[in-house]
């Protein structure tokens, strides 16, 4: 019988396994990453406050989660109905629907605390 250290250690070897797959494999993480630092650049330039790091911080985990169930959501698609499904083309669509959403609120935060620095 496996201890349960081993089990949990098992476990987050696998989670960081597949965090290091998603950056270094999907395109869209990858372009997700580069605004991430440029960001995070911006922010200590323009001396940004703590709740706005907090703020930020928060908004780069939201869109890379969505981005991580996203990419889980399409390769499972994929290996379960390789062929074209109306279906399977709905929840891929929704699913891409939610990263952009996420994507599109990093945005309008991004500009509620940069541009009054920036002006």
């Amino acid at each position: 019988m496996k201890s349960r250290q081993h089990t949990e250690s098992a476990s987050f070897a696998a989670a960081f396994k597949g965090l290091y797959v998603l950056i270094t494999s999907e395109r869209h993480v990858i372009v997700h990453v580069i605004i991430m630092a440029l960001v995070i650049v911006a922010g200590f330039i323009l001396h940004i406050s703590n709740i706005e790091w907090v703020v930020l911080c928060l908004t780069f985990g939201l869109v890379i989660c969505f981005e991580a169930v996203n990419t889980a959501i399409e390769k499972l698609c994929d290996t379960l109905h390789p062929d074209y499904n109306p279906s399977i083309g709905k929840v891929k669509d929704i699913a891409a629907g939610a990263v952009l959403f996420a994507a599109i609120l990093a945005v309008v935060i991004g500009c509620i605390i940069f541009i009054p620095k920036i002006l």
